[in-house]
């Protein structure tokens, strides 16, 4: 067996914390024979809920499950940490535009970078699943100047799961069969799933389905499934963003097995994103490390797209220059 590696979560009594965290402790994100350290944060007002979260991890008796710890304190949660889900923030409500969020949730990301600056692990892995997660991950990097821009990380990983799963339900097949489509930009309805390395059943993507349908409506339902979500359930998305996080973490931690997946990361100039914006790129993991597939040929409409969320993810880094 392993020796522990530390793993924290933040909000981790909310609705994705909350799913998230058992998967976690049964070996599906870091494997079946690596044993964690949970290091739990939630904000003074959810410290209650919290305490009923830890009772109920120690009632499941996981064996990887080496010690559960929970704390108001980000330099607590964050001390030694092998890995950070940054999951804590205000959810988008029905009625709450994109700046709004990025006005709620900007500031709470400057003291965390700061936390992990100070307290993780030097090799630690962090991703953001808080929204707006792209910009919210500009923030806390650049409140971690002695960490480099590769280990932190947004998630787009949701966006490439609800991709897979609509080109599944078209084609009759099942998600296992579709490989290889991925996310450029922004997590938010710019984004764009790109089908164009894509294979379904081991056939290429665009000679599956029709160009306009992939243009069209499927980039349409992508984008916008989470408002969907929203209106369908009265709340957004929990057990599938808590999947995707595992997904995302799974493959940084364990490898990609060469599939493409989409990981958004500071830029270092890939396909002419300006360098540090936070975009979703195609990647594929091995040996705990993140590399961009920069090869791609790209077609006008992607380009466009891509454009469009450079656009966007400026505008956002913008309005939070302050917190920089």
């Amino acid at each position: 067996m392993n020796a522990p590696i530390r793993v924290a979560v933040t909000g981790a009594a909310g609705n994705i914390g909350y799913s998230l965290l058992w998967r976690i402790a049964s070996g599906d994100c870091f494997g079946h024979d690596q044993p964690v350290i949970l290091q739990l944060l939630e904000i003074p007002p959810g410290m209650q809920r919290l305490q009923g979260v830890m009772m109920e991890l120690a009632d499941s008796a996981f064996p990887l499950v080496h010690a559960v710890t929970g704390s108001s304190d980000p330099a607590e949660a964050f001390a030694g940490a092998d890995a950070i889900f940054l999951v804590g923030s205000r959810p988008r409500s029905k009625d709450m535009d994109r700046a709004d969020l990025v006005a709620a949730n900007g500031p709470i990301f400057v003291g965390q970078g700061k936390a992990i600056n100070d307290n993780a692990s030097r090799d630690v892995k962090v991703i953001v699943v808080g929204n707006p997660c792209n910009t919210n991950c500009l923030i806390a990097k650049a409140n971690a100047p002695s960490l480099s821009s590769r280990q932190f990380t947004a998630m787009t990983r949701l966006d490439q799961n609800r991709a897979v799963g609509q080109l599944a339900q078209r084609a009759g097949t099942i998600a296992a069969n579709i490989e290889d489509v991925f996310i450029w930009g922004n997590h938010a309805n710019t984004m764009y799933p790109d089908p164009s390395v894509a294979t379904v059943d081991g056939k290429a993507a665009t000679d599956v389905f029709e160009a306009d349908w992939l243009q069209g409506e499927f980039l349409k339902t992508v984008s916008t499934r989470g408002k969907a979500i929203i209106v369908a359930r009265g709340a957004s998305s929990a057990a599938s963003a808590a999947s995707a996080a595992v997904d995302h973490m799974r493959d940084w931690w364990q490898g990609s097995d060469d599939r493409i997946v989409s990981m958004a990361l500071p830029s270092e100039g890939w396909y002419g994103v300006p360098e540090g914006l936070v975009f979703s790129f195609p990647c594929r993991c091995a040996n705990g490390e993140i590399h961009v597939v920069d090869d791609l040929e790209l077609t006008d409409f992607a380009k466009a797209k891509i454009q469009e969320n450079v656009e966007a993810l400026l505008a956002e880094r913008s309005a939070v220059a302050d917190l920089l």
